[in-house]
């Protein structure tokens, strides 16, 4: 007669309490035999540098052709313990919205939660007054149930913006938070420190550890999504592994950042298992029915880029609003720039508008020798600044448009020369927000 893989763990757990001494993790290898007896290929992990970070017990997860897949979150209070007070705590708070398919048990009673909501709650047994446990009617065959269930939940189908954008947000949430526990518990790896240091070199001296957790789970998620809607291949080959390689050349900072935090340097840092579940849930989103709708619905032409503010809605609609985050649509910002251009041929005396080459003479004050100089400089005469340039939009359409006019006059020939000398050089823009900046340099 086989076994019931519950009452063998009924009774471990039992005999650990006899002995008087269990905390919390006495009872770790226990459960994890017990979800893995469960199911074929399965395995519970747990790991103290995660935990530590605020992540839950165990991870639970399968192997699939394309690598191993998280299955569910199991959350592991001490025997006894009020699951009651523990599901209103800050703690569970984090967790509901973040994670579609958890476990909070205290080793005989288990809750199930399936975004966000409590779907079932089976008790195994109880603890008498003398120490024993008292088994519930039926509760090893509920218990049992419970879990299989759990193991076979799969993760609902997304096909609309707003749903990836929640999903990706709760996700985005989970790295921040965690990111910014490992500093404050003196944990953060060396890898994180260098990080922070790159973006303190590169965009913002003296930035504080919140702000840059933010930035860089906000850039891993958004370039993760960049990543995706440019992956080629099979939906479920996408992974965190390799999306750096569609990063531009262009931008050394932001590829080696992408290089660094989708690749073999971010295996050890305990938020690394919910990046991969977030390129998990972008492999099984239907992205070309999330992009498809998303233009049907906003008559935008780059889906990909106007996504952040559906993204930052979700993630921070404050951050959105102190931030102005409300992109033009692509018909007035083509009617801005093609005005703009126009003036300046009819009114400014610049017959190539936005395309002009002719530099103009002025004089600037240069110290030395403790002396104040006045010399002579040369610059562009039309230089183009988008003191907020979000995503690129603007300075992309200038480009376009000029590219344009070139095609237009048969010199295609001479178009990389221009772009070298007489475009890059008067081209600027200003973005204050991480991931929109990314965003931008895909675009360009």
């Amino acid at each position: 007669m086989a076994v019931n893989p519950v009452e063998v763990y009924r009774r471990q757990i039992e005999r650990a309490l006899q002995a008087g001494d269990a905390t919390e993790p006495t009872h770790y290898p226990t459960l994890k035999a017990l979800i893995e007896s469960l199911a074929s290929g399965v395995t519970a992990t747990t790991n103290p540098k995660q935990i530590k970070c605020g992540a839950p017990d165990f991870v639970v997860s399968r192997e699939a052709r394309h690598g191993r897949v998280t299955l569910g979150y199991m959350e592991a209070k001490d025997v006894g313990k009020l699951l009651d007070e523990i599901e209103k705590s800050e703690q569970m708070k984090r967790y509901l919205p973040a994670l579609p398919n958890l476990i909070l048990t205290d080793y005989l009673e288990f809750r199930w939660y399936v975004n966000g909501a409590r779907r079932q709650s089976e008790r195994l047994a109880s603890v008498s007054k003398s120490g024993k446990l008292v088994p519930e009617k039926d509760g090893a065959a509920a218990v049992s149930g419970l879990l299989t269930e759990f193991l076979s939940q799969k993760a609902e189908p997304i096909g609309d913006p707003k749903t990836l954008a929640l999903r990706m947000a709760r996700l985005t949430h989970f790295i921040r938070d965690m990111i910014v526990t490992a500093f404050e518990n003196q944990s953060a790896s060396a890898t994180l420190k260098d990080l922070h240091g790159a973006f303190e070199k590169a965009l913002i001296p003296d930035l504080p550890i919140p702000q840059f957790a933010d930035m860089f789970a906000q850039t891993l998620a958004y370039g993760l999504f960049a990543a995706r809607c440019n992956h080629g291949g099979p939906s479920g080959s996408f992974k965190r592994l390799g999306a750096a390689s569609e990063i531009p050349k262009t931008n050394p900072f932001l590829r080696q950042l992408f290089e660094t935090i989708t690749g073999t340097a971010l295996a050890d840092e305990p938020f690394v298992g919910f990046v991969d579940d977030l390129a998990q849930l972008l492999a099984d989103t239907d992205i070309a029915a999330v992009l498809a709708d998303f233009g049907k619905r906003t008559a935008r032409q780059d889906p990909v880029v106007h996504f952040y503010e559906t993204f930052l809605a979700a993630y921070d609609p404050k951050l959105r609003e102190a931030r102005g985050v409300y992109y033009t649509p692509e018909p007035v910002v083509s009617y801005i720039v093609r005005s703009v251009d126009y003036l300046l041929k009819t009114r400014f005396g610049c017959p190539n508008g936005l395309a002009d080459t002719a530099t103009v003479e002025y004089e600037r004050q240069e110290e030395e020798g403790g002396k104040v100089r006045k010399v002579k400089a040369t610059a562009p005469r039309v230089l183009i600044l988008d003191p907020a340039c979000g995503t690129g939009t603007f300075l992309y359409t200038v480009v376009d448009h000029i590219r344009n006019e070139f095609m237009g006059e048969e010199n295609a020939g001479m178009w990389s020369g221009y772009v070298r000398d007489h475009l890059l050089p008067r081209i600027f823009g200003f973005e204050l927000l991480m991931a929109p900046y990314a965003v931008a340099h895909f675009k360009l």
